[in-house]
């Protein structure tokens, strides 16, 4: 299939063929007719990327302050590597859109193959032939209604989300600062609810749309020498795009009649005069994209709809209301389309979008029509993959390996440090197709897909290399090593005792080596350590920073949490310097979030007791600052005492005698990891036993068990003993 794609780098815009994106569970998916494309939200994104680099960190100082935390933990070198990587890939475009259901995943209740859908969602509803949208972010398009006029549906929930925060009634006065796309809607929608209408921009032609639809309207200009319009409005709906100006604001109170609310909907300066909002006391509040549901895991992700009792009117529903109003014929969006492209012409569409001047006058509803534009055969192969050679079974050479996930630790760690061992690309998967063609691109994959399982039945790779979410670790490590391929998995292994079972006798029925991704226990540096003798006590310290409440590393679901998705990686290191079987282990920790479940605690500290008598511990802080530096660990032996910091240098005590190890450079062991992968494969090594992992995981598993019982949990659960896993 194609699909709209754009670069960091310079906003260069493509389109793009792409494997079919795989159904997952609880998502639907849909052949597109007819997507949006929004001249707020899609102009801003293209405009930052064709900013330069200056001009990007001045844009989102965030990221900005993302990059010199890592530059200053993990140096220069690298961090300019990992931007330059990527200010190179491949980006969806589109969230607003509409289309017909060819397959429905399990979970997803009330749609069927063949309904009439509107879809929604950043990085779902994507400008491509087919999209993969979670269940509750589609809706049904009532009969009657077209295609186009439902692609409008995503912006409409917003401007229905921002009206239901005005909280006015029938026969209220509202006023709409702002008639791009979202303010046009937001004006009809109070129109059809009953409302008396103003409508405010700085273009006639705008304010022209919103009086044909029944508003009354006002130049920006006018109302400063006017004031006839003062304390008029009930409510008074922002919908303006002017990040760097707060007039909108201004405005707004002088409209406002006492006690009225402010709704702030659209991208502008919060600089609010206290004076106004006060007097008349005026309620501001800020509307969140399509309504509650939005930026919830639960509900986008995985489906758990509110009961209507509870939130009536979710993001779903918000949808549903305004699909209704146009199959009513209360709204219709048709007089907001400016221009029809077809989808073979999406870049001369957003060419338009982006122009300085354009002839006419800038565009307010562009839509891409894909009538004709694909096949029936979902599955079909399309461009550079349908004139590939079929795969063949490798002879001599260089290893041969497949990638299972295209994120972004994929593109920027994983596959550079495979080809730097001396291995081949040979094809890759990721269940969004358009990742995988980036990194197919850049890196030469002979092929990509989106279905893992069509790596796995190949016959011509010698190593599957699994770098998707921690929910499908243990799954797909298990697949490919029962088909006897050589697995590299990132970790975790597995999130629960089930999927590490699986791996276990997939690998013990066929021999097939497997490594995971604990890359700490390779550093030249940790090898030092491990010549330590006698029973350690050991601590590992981390102060790992805070992710975002709704990163998937915080769903235990999907992530497991950080203690089973990081805490994984101390946890290794520690058994792996003892050199002796874990055998209980004990955690306690806060939260940095209340909202986080026990699961996703980020602040914990766990510790270890080995059958030699050795003890280590793992202090895991979120809320730590990085100032000491991001992970220090301690020894201490009889006689001897060493200390490690970030990798880069370690110092090592016997006695009054102080060796000092290591240089300027952090070396976290990725290079020795491949290249013993590649020894590995190449059978001049014997791979690390594989009970070495699975004791390390099997003790991770035991301190989630205690982060949740509160007791001490031994880290064998059954009668049998583990065996030893000795060196690595």
């Amino acid at each position: 299939m194609r699909q709209v794609a754009r670069r960091l780098r310079d906003g260069r815009l493509e389109l793009v063929d792409v494997p079919d994106p795989a159904l997952a569970p609880g998502t639907v998916s849909v052949r597109v007719e007819a997507s949006l494309l929004s001249s707020g939200t899609e102009r801003a994104t293209l405009d930052v990327a064709r900013k330069g680099l200056i001009a990007k960190a001045r844009a989102r100082p965030d990221q900005a302050r993302q990059v010199l935390e890592r530059a200053r933990t993990d140096g220069v070198r690298s961090t300019l590597e990992l931007v330059r990587r990527r200010l190179d890939e491949l980006g969806p475009l589109g969230y607003s859109a509409a289309g017909v259901a060819l397959e429905v995943g399990t979970d997803v209740p009330a749609i069927m193959p063949g309904d009439r859908l509107a879809i929604a969602g950043g990085g779902a509803a994507n400008h491509a032939e087919i999209d993969i949208v979670p269940g509750l972010l589609c809706a049904r398009i009532p009969d009657g209604v077209s295609f186009e006029d439902a692609s409008f549906a995503t912006l409409g929930a917003i401007a229905m989300h921002g009206f239901r925060r005005a909280d006015v009634q029938v026969g209220s006065r509202v006023a709409v600062i702002g008639l791009g796309l979202v303010g046009q809607l937001a004006a009809r929608i109070a129109g059809a609810a009953g409302c008396r209408v103003l409508g405010v921009d700085l273009e006639s032609r705008l304010l022209d749309l919103a009086a044909g639809a029944g508003a009354e309207v006002a130049l920006r200009g006018d109302l400063d020498d006017s004031a006839s319009w003062a304390g008029w409005a009930d409510a008074v709906l922002i919908c303006a795009s002017a990040p760097g100006s707060d007039d909108p604001v201004r405005l707004a109170a002088s409209l406002a009649a006492d006690r009225a609310s402010v709704v702030i909907v659209g991208d502008v300066g919060m600089d609010v005069p206290r004076g106004p909002y006060y007097d008349r006391e005026l309620d501001l509040r800020l509307s969140r994209s399509y309504g509650p549901g939005r930026y919830d895991p639960a509900y986008e992700l995985h489906g758990r709809d509110y009961p209507k009792g509870y939130v009536r009117w979710s993001e779903g529903r918000n949808i549903e209301s305004f699909l209704e109003l146009i199959g009513a014929g209360r709204i219709d969006p048709g007089p907001l389309v400016t221009h029809r492209f077809p989808f073979d012409r999406a870049e001369d569409a957003f060419e338009l979008l982006t122009a300085e001047d354009p002839e006419g006058g800038r565009p307010i509803g562009i839509v891409l029509d894909y009538s004709g534009e694909q096949t029936a055969d979902s599955g079909q192969r399309t461009g550079a993959e349908a004139t590939r050679p079929p795969a063949r079974r490798r002879g001599v050479g260089a290893p041969r390996f497949g990638l299972i996930g295209a994120g972004r630790f994929a593109s920027a760690t994983i596959v550079p440090g495979l080809i730097g061992a001396g291995m081949k690309p040979g094809a890759v998967a990721s269940a969004g197709g358009l990742s995988a063609e980036d990194l197919r691109r850049r890196f030469e994959f002979s092929s990509a897909h989106s279905d893992p399982g069509e790596l796995i039945e190949r016959g011509d790779l010698d190593l599957i290399a699994i770098a998707t979410r921690h929910d499908s670790h243990a799954e797909l490590a298990a697949r490919a090593l029962a088909a006897g391929i050589a697995v590299y998995v990132e970790k975790p292994l597995a999130l629960d005792a089930e999927g590490l079972a699986a791996v276990r006798d997939a690998q013990a029925a066929t021999g097939a080596p497997l490594l995971v991704g604990f890359n700490r226990r390779h550093a030249p540096l940790a090898a030092e350590l491990r010549r330590l003798t006698g029973p350690r006590l050991m601590d590992y310290r981390v102060n790992a920073g805070r992710l975002a409440l709704d990163h998937w590393t915080n769903d235990p679901a999907v992530g497991g949490g950080r203690l089973l998705g990081e805490g994984c990686h101390f946890v290794d290191f520690l058994c792996d310097q003892a050199g002796s079987d874990p055998l209980v282990v004990s955690a306690r920790g806060f939260r940095s979030d209340p909202a986080l479940p026990l699961l996703a605690t980020d602040n914990f500290s766990l510790q270890v007791d080995f059958a030699d008598g050795s003890v280590g511990t793992v202090a895991y802080a979120a809320d730590s600052p990085t100032g000491p530096g991001k992970e220090r660990f301690t020894a201490s032996t009889p006689g001897t005492h060493a200390v490690l910091d970030d990798f880069r240098s370690a110092s090592i005590w016997r006695g009054a005698g102080r060796t000092k190890l290591g240089g300027r450079s952090a070396d976290k062991g990725w290079t020795a990891q491949y290249e013993l992968l590649a020894a590995v494969l190449a059978g001049r090594v014997e791979p690390p036993p594989v009970e070495s992992f699975y004791v390390s995981t099997l003790a991770t598993l035991a301190a989630a068990r205690s982060l949740s019982s509160g007791r001490l949990e031994p880290v064998v659960e059954v009668e049998a003993t583990e065996p030893s896993h000795g060196r690595s």
